[in-house]
């Protein structure tokens, strides 16, 4: 009883014939972004040390530090007027053995037809055979060393290993740096870190 009675009765400190104001919402499906802020922090799962290959003295830094560096991008030029002369030396002695191929090609292939006559003993013909054996090596030996300076010569153009953001340089222009240099002065021409 008490809870109808209640019922019939208007509650205090509303006026009679009011109505409160609702406000209706139509609900609609709509995609939404949530945004949140956290403090972390970050470690590189690559790091490369640029190190030179060759001795020399730098001549320039070709990329400005902290920033985003490519994989193959040039990094330093390290004077290679030594390297270059080097390798114009190579190519001269693989050009010198190639002609003492040839005269021993033909040497050999004349003393052949030679032998076949009775011309020459057969210790000579073996000497010219022994001579062409060598030439050719000497060639190899040649072409190695054109391939040996040509490596050096292109180590002195330093690229980035990785892509990544590269960190402050160690060396200037003018500085000097060693091939397989030690930890000691400096560690390293710079890092490279990929995050």
């Amino acid at each position: 009883m008490l809870v109808i009675s209640a019922c019939g009765k208007q509650q205090a400190g509303m006026p009679a014939g009011f109505a409160p104001q609702v406000t209706v919402v139509t609900l609609k499906q709509q995609a939404v972004s949530l945004t949140r802020e956290l403090p972390g922090r970050t470690s590189a799962y690559l790091i490369s040390e640029v190190r030179p290959q060759v001795s020399g003295i730098v001549k320039r830094r070709l990329f400005t530090e902290g920033a985003y560096v490519k994989a193959g991008q040039s990094l330093y030029e390290i004077d290679d007027a030594l390297y270059q002369a080097q390798y114009q030396s190579a190519q001269a002695a693989l050009q010198k053995a190639q002609a003492t191929l040839k005269v021993a090609q033909l040497a050999a292939e004349r003393s052949n037809e030679i032998l076949k006559i009775g011309a020459i003993s057969k210790q000579e013909n073996d000497n010219a055979q022994a001579a062409l054996g060598q030439a050719k090596a000497d060639v190899a030996a040649a072409e190695a060393a054109v391939t040996s300076s040509k490596v050096n010569l292109a180590y002195a153009h330093i690229t980035s290993p990785i892509s990544g953001r590269i960190g402050g340089s160690s060396v200037t222009s003018g500085a000097l740096v060693t091939a397989n240099q030690s930890t000691a002065s400096p560690p390293s021409l710079n890092s490279i870190q990929c995050m």
